[in-house]
């Protein structure tokens, strides 16, 4: 097998320059793809995930309670757990108003007006739970399963288990918005997985991909610097035998190709001015996030397997409203609301929706009981995801909290059956896809989870 590589290698070095279209990234990924691979029939090929950072209120945007209004200031009728800031015992309604909307009459607040008009495309979990109340905990928890951090990304595995369908992009990308989630780097991390599978990160600005930019004066230049890095590494790799240095050399590889692949896609003008505003690029609210919802649109389009977005930064302390919630939810859900609509709107009119999940949705949700006059606290024990495409089912709503909406009731999904749901649709048998470390097979969902039948086609 060695030989083999070995081989290749010198083919790519010697005739290639570097600059090949036979790229060990695709190489590297495709080999673990075959040793890990598809378990059954797929009903998406990519995933953009929308990750609303600091926890959404459930009983403000999708999980309707009447209750809330008519007991307003009065105490909880149950046992309430100790959270991170042990919020007051006293019930707040929501400072929105709530419609039905769609076939599927599905209730929405009014703070998400277009999000409104695509419910029946959407697939609600209203039951999701776990049991980590802080941020960067329960970042991890909704990214890697694992509350503790180190572990690989789910956007990581699925570039492990399947590779990509496109080698001169990374097969996981994530789009920055301004603001660093609270679990930082490891919400993207490989973790102990071969580099090459972790998160790429994409930014606004002129640098959109650090240390990609060409650093010598001429092609052949850069041509020749990284053949004689190949090199060494290949030297390396055959004294050492260390096999980390196959992602080095493969991530070089993706590196150079990178080069000319990320500009192209990047340039948005060639968009015409229906999509832009559809996306809201016309509005200076909307513009940021609705340039990445357009990007994730142009990398799913490019075989890109994950995309992940951030929420945006903007006038309000994430959706973390411990304070200010009826001010801070109406920043936030401006900044989101017309851009994720206009993703799911032209990803369907394109025919891309069929192939692609869309999953929404923060580490926790709220409590309803205030905190200070206007507040709420974090809120792990019930909250609300949804999901579009894929093969989800649209118009559908899974599980129920309480009538207060404080816990998960009715059909209770963790957010390790959320994964491994994930993983079946991507054709994946969540217990199947494996990697040995320290001893033992991990995965994802550890050795929890299962499919949520009720919400797949």
């Amino acid at each position: 097998m060695n030989q083999i590589r070995n081989s290749r290698r010198d083919f790519l070095v010697n005739a290639m320059g570097g600059f090949g279209a036979l790229a060990f990234a695709g190489l590297v990924s495709k080999q673990s793809a075959l040793a890990s691979g598809r378990h059954m029939a797929a009903k998406a090929k990519s995933i953009i995930y929308l990750y609303m950072e600091g926890g959404p209120s459930q009983v403000d945007t999708f999980d309707y309670k009447p209750l809330l209004e008519k007991r307003a200031g009065q105490p909880l009728p149950f046992e309430k757990p100790s959270t991170v800031f042990n919020s007051s015992n006293k019930i707040m309604p929501s400072p929105f108003k709530f419609r039905q909307y769609g076939e599927s009459g599905s209730w929405v607040s009014s703070v998400l007006p277009h999000l409104a008009t695509c419910v029946d495309d959407l697939t609600f979990i209203h039951s999701m739970h776990h049991d980590v109340s802080n941020h960067s905990a329960a970042c991890y928890m909704s990214h890697t399963g694992d509350p503790i951090a180190g572990r690989p990304s789910l956007g990581s595995w699925m570039s492990y288990g399947l590779g990509s369908e496109n080698e001169d992009l990374p097969g996981f990308v994530v789009l920055d918005c301004g603001q660093a989630p609270s679990g930082g780097v490891f919400t993207w991390s490989s973790g102990f997985l071969p580099s090459v599978h972790a998160g790429v990160t994409f930014h606004p600005g002129k640098t959109s991909v650090e240390f990609l930019d060409r650093l010598e004066s001429s092609p052949e230049r850069q041509q020749a610097k990284l053949r004689s890095i190949l090199e060494l590494n290949r030297r390396g790799q055959e004294r050492t035998g260390d096999q980390r240095l196959e992602s080095v050399i493969a991530n070089y590889e993706k590196a150079a190709r990178m080069q000319t692949a990320v500009p192209e896609l990047l340039e948005l003008r060639d968009e015409s001015q229906a999509t832009r505003k559809l996306y809201g690029l016309d509005r200076t609210e909307t513009a940021l996030f609705g340039s990445r919802c357009l990007i994730a649109r142009r990398l799913v389009e490019r075989g890109v397997r994950f995309v992940e977005i951030f929420s945006p930064r903007v006038t309000a302390d994430r959706w973390d409203q411990h304070g200010g919630l009826r001010q801070g939810h109406i920043n936030n859900c401006l900044a989101v609301d017309q851009p994720i609509a206009g993703l799911i709107k032209d990803l369907k009119s394109r025919g891309l929706l069929n192939d692609t999940i869309i999953l929404w949705g923060g580490e926790f949700g709220r409590t309803p009981s205030s905190q200070g006059n206007d507040g709420r606290d974090h809120n792990p024990f019930g909250y609300s995801v949804f999901l579009a495409g894929g093969g989800f089912r649209p118009g559908v709503h899974y599980g129920t909290t309480d009538d207060f909406g404080y816990y998960a009731q009715q059909d209770k999904v963790h957010l390790h059956d959320l994964h491994a749901t994930i993983l079946h649709q991507m054709g994946i048998d969540h217990e199947r896809l494996t990697y040995r470390f320290g001893g033992r097979d991990y995965r994802l969902t550890d050795v929890h989870g299962r499919v949520v039948e009720g919400i797949v086609g």
